[in-house]
C-alpha cells in the first residue's frame, strides 16, 4: 500500500462540498434496516399485507422526532416488520446501494439484525440470502464492493445470541463479521463475552457499538473483553484521556455517525461534535450514516453538514476517507486500489 499521503492543498470553503461529495469513500457503519425509507416501508407493507400504525408516508416521517436511542429503536423495529420475503431484503439493500453509488461509496460493510426478523418467524436463510444477493449485484451493477456484518441485539440475552449464531453458521461464507448493537445503556459489552469468544474462534471479524450513549468504560471492555477490531460510535471516548491514547496508539478505528449523534441528542448541535478532537488526537475516525432513512442524511450529507458546522478542512476530508478504507475488512490490494483512487481525486481537484 502507498503509505505516503499526498500534500493536501487548501480548498476554498465554497468548493469543499464538491470535493466531499466526489471523493471515493467506504461506509463502515450502516444498519441496512435503518436505510428503509418510508416510501419503501409503505410499498412493502402493501405487498405483504402488513398493517403499520401510520396513515401515510408523511405521518410516518413526522414521527422521526427522537429524544434518545430507545425512542428511535421503537420506530425502527416497527418499520422492520414489513420485511418478510427474500425479495424484501434484496429490495431494501438495493435501494441503499443505489444511494451509496450516488454518494461515491466504493465499499460498504452492512450491519443487519437477524433477531429482529427471526423473532417474527422470518428465517435466517431468507434474511441473509436476500441481502447477500444485493451485495453481489451491487458489485456487478454499481461497482460497489460490499459485505455483511451480523449484529446481536444487546438488549436480548447472550443465550439468544448463541442461538442466532448457530442459525447463521450455514451461511458463514456470506457474513464477514459480527457486531453488537441496539440499546447500549445497561447492556455492557461483557454481557456477550462468551459468544464473541466463540465468533473469534470461528474466524469472524469483530466490531461493537460502544461509547455512543454508554460510558468510556464500555469502549474499554469492548476492546479488552470482546477483543473487537473496530469501535462503532466511540464518541464518549473523549471523556477518558487514557482511552484516547490507547485508541490512537493502537489505531483502533471509530465509525462515527455525526447526524445520528445529532438526531439522538448525543450532542446538542453539530458545531459541538467532537470529531475534530478525535482526529487531532490521532484517532482513526471515520464518518458514516448509521440509519440514514431516520437520521436525515446519507453519507455525503454527513460529510457536508459536519464540515460546514465544524470548519474541518480538505486535509481532514482526505484523512477521513483514507481511514475508511484502511479500517475496512477488504484485503490489502483492494485497500491500495481505493486509496490510489482517492489520491487521484485529490490531485485532480487541486489541479
Amino acid at each position: 500500500m502507498n503509505l505516503a499521503k499526498p500534500d493536501i492543498k487548501p480548498v476554498a470553503t465554497d468548493r469543499l462540498p464538491e470535493l466531499l461529495r466526489g471523493m471515493p469513500k467506504a461506509e463502515l457503519h450502516i444498519h441496512i434496516e435503518g436505510s428503509l425509507e418510508p416510501e419503501l416501508i409503505f410499498a412493502l407493507a402493501s405487498r405483504n399485507g402488513v398493517a403499520i400504525p401510520y396513515a401515510s408516508v408523511e405521518e410516518l416521517r413526522s414521527a422521526y422526532a427522537f429524544t434518545n436511542l430507545q425512542s428511535f429503536l421503537d420506530i425502527y423495529y416497527a418499520g422492520a416488520s414489513v420485511l418478510i420475503k427474500e425479495q424484501d431484503f434484496y429490495d431494501m439493500a438495493w435501494a441503499y446501494f443505489v444511494k451509496a453509488a450516488q454518494n461515491n461509496v466504493a465499499h460498504a460493510e452492512l450491519f443487519f439484525d437477524p433477531q429482529t426478523h427471526t423473532a417474527r418467524g422470518v428465517s435466517m436463510q431468507t434474511v441473509i440470502t436476500g441481502l447477500h444477493r444485493a451485495c453481489v449485484d451491487a458489485q456487478t451493477g454499481l461497482g460497489i464492493s460490499a459485505s455483511l456484518i451480523l449484529c446481536f441485539l444487546r438488549h436480548l440475552s447472550e443465550e439468544d445470541a448463541f442461538k442466532t449464531l448457530e442459525q447463521a453458521l450455514p451461511f458463514q461464507d456470506k457474513v464477514i463479521g459480527i457486531g453488537l448493537d441496539s440499546g447500549e445503556v445497561g447492556n455492557p459489552p461483557e454481557k456477550f463475552a462468551r459468544v464473541f469468544a466463540r465468533c473469534r474462534e470461528l474466524g469472524f471479524h469483530l466490531v461493537a457499538h460502544a461509547g455512543e450513549e454508554g460510558p468510556p468504560a464500555y469502549v474499554w471492555t469492548a476492546l479488552d473483553v470482546l477483543k473487537v477490531e473496530r469501535i462503532d460510535h466511540g464518541v464518549q471516548s473523549s471523556k477518558d484521556a487514557a482511552l484516547m491514547r490507547r485508541l490512537a496508539k493502537d489505531r483502533i478505528p471509530l465509525t462515527v455517525c455525526p447526524l445520528s449523534n445529532l438526531k439522538l441528542c448525543v450532542f446538542p448541535d453539530l458545531a459541538s461534535h467532537n470529531l475534530r478532537q478525535l482526529l487531532e488526537a490521532g484517532l482513526a475516525a471515520t464518518i458514516n450514516s448509521d440509519d440514514p432513512a431516520y437520521f436525515g442524511g446519507y453519507l455525503n450529507e454527513n460529510f457536508t453538514q459536519t464540515f460546514a458546522a465544524t470548519q474541518l478542512s480538505a486535509r481532514h476530508a482526505y484523512t477521513l476517507a483514507r481511514n475508511s478504507f484502511e479500517a475496512s475488512f477488504i484485503d490489502a490490494a483492494a485497500k491500495r486500489r481505493h486509496i490510489d483512487r482517492l489520491d487521484e481525486r485529490f490531485d485532480a481537484f487541486s489541479a
